[in-house]
Order: C-alpha cells, then structure tokens, then sequence
C-alpha cells in the first residue's frame, strides 16, 4: 500500500491531473482524476530552438561556355554520348514552341533538348580520331577484290542490318535486332537431288527469277542472336538437302518436283515414233543417240519440258505444236 501510495503520489506529481465530480446511482457524488498528458510543460523544461543559418548561399559561377577557348578540343567536352548540357555548348541554340508569336525557348532549362539524342560527340574530328585508333586493328582491304562478281565469288552469303536515328528518349530501336542473310543457291555445293529438296524445304524463300534465298531473323532480342540463328538455319538446310531418305528413292514421274526429259515417257515414245518413221523410210537404221541429238527432238525436249514445268499457256502450248509438227514432218504434208 506505501509503494502503491508513493507511485501514485510521484505520478501525481509529474503530471498535470484535474479532478472531475461524477454522479452514481443513488446521488453519491464521487470524483475522478482527469490526466492531460503532453497538453502543459513542467517548470524548468526548456524548448530547443533551431540555430539560425549564420552560411551564406553561394552564388552561381558563370557557365562554362564563357571560358572556353575558341581553339579547344571539343573531344574533350563531349567524350561519348551524353544529354544535352547547356552549360557546355557554347552555341545559341533554341527549341520548342514559340510563345505568344515569339521565338523558341533558349537552351536554358530547356527540356526538349534533353530529351532527344544528340551527335554533338559525333563531330568530324572526333570520328577521325576513332579511326586512327582502329586503324591498328584492321587489315588492308584484298588488292584483288577489285570488283562486285569477286567480291560475290569468294563472300557469297550477303548479311543486311538496318540501323535507326530517331527524335527520342532512347537511341535503341527494336526494329534494329532484324537480320536478313541472302545467299545465291548457284554458290552453294549442291548437285541435283540437293538443290531440288533445298527448294523444297525453304518454301517461298527463294526466288527462282534470281537464283537468291532469303533468311529473316527477329525472333531473338539482340542483332548478334538474329545473326547466329540465321547461319545456324542455313547450315542445317544445307546438311539436310544431301540427306537421302529411304522413301524419296520410291518417287515416280508424277511425284517429281520438275518435269525430266531424260528416261521420261515422254522421250521414249518420241524415239520410238521416230525410229519406226525412219525404217518406213530408208532401209539404213539410225541410231537412238543420232535422233536425240537432232534438231527437231531438242526442240520437241524443249517445249514439252517448258509445257509441263511452267504450265499451259499460250506460248507454251503454240511452242509445243510447232515441235510436234517439226518432230512428224507434217509441214511437208500439208
């Protein structure tokens, strides 16, 4: 009861109480002590105050564009890359809308600046000065190189990127990462069989009128990805067009991807009428290789291989009669 006593009384003390009568049932009054913690300040407590800044601001320096030299290396001001810093160009450039009629916003404080990418470390002597450095690193370009079909001849695979300058934050484009490679089948080594199922498997790739096959590549985020991919494709359509597989050496006339003269139906038939016109005739047999190499059946081979590979038209169709008149003989009949 002391320690509770002396508890209460110190409490008591310390902070500030008021006593509040309250009623109970039956009128008896009774009181309660009403605590108000933080509303008043002990004697002798003292408030610290913040000392006043006795420091001067300091005043802004001209910018630098006041003390530059005429002749100074601007290599040395725009190193790399950098945003646009008024304070270093010493040039009165403006951009922006002009308010009220007036001129563009100065380059002071000037946002629109900032924003786009600049070449201000792009200057003529600084990419003279890059080129000297690689100069080291490079080969002289091949004195025998001396004309595009060389080039073309010892480097067929031609790669085309595409680099974009744009009015932005970034100076990267997605549209960068896309890779084209083209390369002329007639380059490759390939023999019949080969280029037949090279043609085959690349689909709308390749361009017959020009002999060229095209490979795209955008699937990878980087350049160099879409570059990989691209000649890994071409190595594995390259090793899969040698590739014999059982099932190709059932394939008949009709399941070929382009018409043959040679052992065709075609050229059996023409020899055969040929060799039976020619015993009707003279009593001297010809021989088979004598009538195929003849004018008339090298004709007829071309038209009828013209006739079935690029389809029935006018051209094809009037070629192809005139060979079957010529093979027969019936210009003389008529």
């Amino acid at each position: 009861m002391a320690a509770a006593a002396w508890a209460s009384g110190s409490l008591a003390a310390r902070l500030p109480c008021r006593l509040s009568p309250w009623w109970r049932a039956g009128g008896v009054a009774g009181y309660a002590i009403a605590l108000r913690v933080g509303t008043e300040r002990p004697r002798g407590m003292s408030v610290r105050k913040g000392r006043p800044n006795d420091r001067q601001r300091r005043e802004a320096g001209p910018p630098r564009t006041e003390k530059m030299e005429v002749d100074q290396d601007w290599t040395s001001v725009y190193p790399a890359a950098a945003a646009f810093k008024p304070s270093s160009v010493p040039l009165p450039i403006r951009m922006g809308y002009p308010v009220k009629r007036g001129v563009p916003p100065g380059k002071e404080g000037n946002l629109e600046l900032i924003k786009i990418p600049n070449f201000l470390h792009l200057t003529p002597v600084a990419i003279r000065k890059h080129c000297v450095a690689l100069k080291d690193f490079c080969t002289e370009w091949p004195a025998a190189l001396d004309n595009d079909e060389k080039c073309m001849q010892h480097f067929p695979i031609e790669i085309e990127t595409t680099d974009y300058v744009s009015a932005g934050p970034s100076v990267r484009n997605p549209k960068a990462r896309v890779t084209t490679l083209r390369v002329k089948l007639s380059n490759l080594n390939l023999d019949d069989h080969a280029k037949k199922k090279f043609i085959k498997l690349v689909g709308e790739r390749y361009c017959k009128g020009t002999d060229t096959l095209t490979i795209t590549t955008d699937r990878c985020p980087l350049r160099r990805q879409n570059y990989d991919h691209g000649v890994y494709l071409l190595t594995v359509l390259f090793h899969e067009s040698w590739k014999t597989e059982p099932w190709e050496k059932e394939k008949t006339e009709a399941d070929m991807e382009e018409y043959v003269w040679e052992n065709s139906a075609s050229e059996k038939r023409a020899l055969d009428t040929l060799l039976r016109i020619s015993a009707a005739e003279t009593t001297e047999g010809t021989s088979r290789e004598a009538l195929l190499a003849s004018e008339v059946v090298q004709d007829y081979k071309k038209s009828m291989v013209a006739l079935r590979n690029e389809g029935d038209t006018e051209k094809t169709l009037s070629e192809y009669k005139e060979s079957v008149k010529r093979l027969l003989n019936l210009n003389a009949l008529l």
